[in-house]
């Protein structure tokens, strides 16, 4: 014989401001939350509770509380490090413990999830710190806030600490083609995740510069190629690194940047052909007319 169940459902006006809590979220983020086909079927089943009151003895046969979670990707901007993103585990309670019926609805949990760009202190303390009489929009809020003040001090902490010159490297990469925007783009958004610098030059043939820790390039074009590049099929994700500079190495380039229509008059039926003697002369101007020989010659 099972033990008895310790929880109940809301009653029906809390469940309905529950429910009401998901469709604000769906409303305003239509596109950044995540809701599995089960947590849907939950939905659905919470929503017929009015019309259909069978479900009610289908829920309380669930071995545990009925609740609903999702995902959530929040936007947070500083004007020091760029825009990044965060995830949110929500979890929607419908269920309370106890003989009494609560006369609010329980609070959502939320969980931060660690990004690349903060380490696991800094999520520990974003937890610690979320508030506890804030409604569910006004924690989601904090949490922005407080992650974009710790991206900012992090990012002016890393750009004011004196760089050790012999950690710093600058490796070139070759393409003979990249065109699609969405791939060009993440080059450029996930770079200050990493702490890198740089440019890119698409075209035909491209090119990809990027300072930083080696380790941090290598992490970063791993994510580029299983990430971004994880729908492209493998024959077709042709990049290779032609050089690597790593003695007294030092930053020429202040933050990530795509320099595609900024340099030389762009050739062939598609404009995609680019203008190597004035990537030539761009690269001599910076003190890196070595690296255009070695790479794409």
């Amino acid at each position: 014989m099972g033990s008895p169940i310790s929880w109940r459902l809301l009653p029906h006006d809390l469940i309905e401001l529950q429910l009401g809590q998901i469709d604000l979220l769906l409303a305003m983020y239509p596109d950044d939350i995540t809701l599995d086909q089960s947590s849907q079927t939950m939905v659905d089943m919470l929503r017929s509770l009015e019309d259909d009151g069978s479900a009610i003895g289908t829920l309380s046969e669930l071995p545990t509380p009925p609740s609903i979670p999702m995902l959530l990707q929040v936007s947070i901007s500083s004007e020091v490090a760029g825009e990044y993103t965060l995830g949110l585990g929500l979890v929607i309670p419908f269920t309370y413990e106890g003989e009494v019926q609560p006369e609010d609805p329980p609070k959502v949990k939320v969980r931060v999830q660690q990004p690349p760009w903060l380490n696991r202190a800094a999520v520990n303390q974003l937890m610690i710190d979320l508030p506890h009489d804030e409604d569910l929009l006004g924690t989601v809020e904090h949490i922005k806030e407080a992650a974009s003040q710790r991206l900012k001090s992090s990012k002016i902490e890393q750009l004011s600490a004196p760089e050790k010159t012999a950690s710093i490297v600058r490796v070139w990469f070759y393409f003979p083609s990249i065109s699609t925007r969405s791939k060009r783009d993440d080059f450029i958004i996930h770079a200050p995740s990493y702490f890198l610098t740089g440019f890119l030059y698409a075209g035909k043939p491209g090119l990809l510069c990027v300072e930083g820790d080696s380790q941090s390039i290598d992490d970063y074009m791993k994510f580029i190629k299983t990430e971004s590049w994880g729908d492209i099929p493998a024959h077709h994700k042709k990049v290779s690194e032609r050089y690597r500079e790593s003695k007294d190495v030092q930053r020429v380039f202040t933050d990530m940047t795509e320099i595609t229509d900024l340099v030389g008059e762009r050739r062939g039926q598609r404009a995609n052909r680019g203008d190597m003697k004035a990537m030539e002369e761009w690269l001599i101007e910076r003190g890196l007319g070595e690296a255009f020989t070695k790479v794409l010659m």
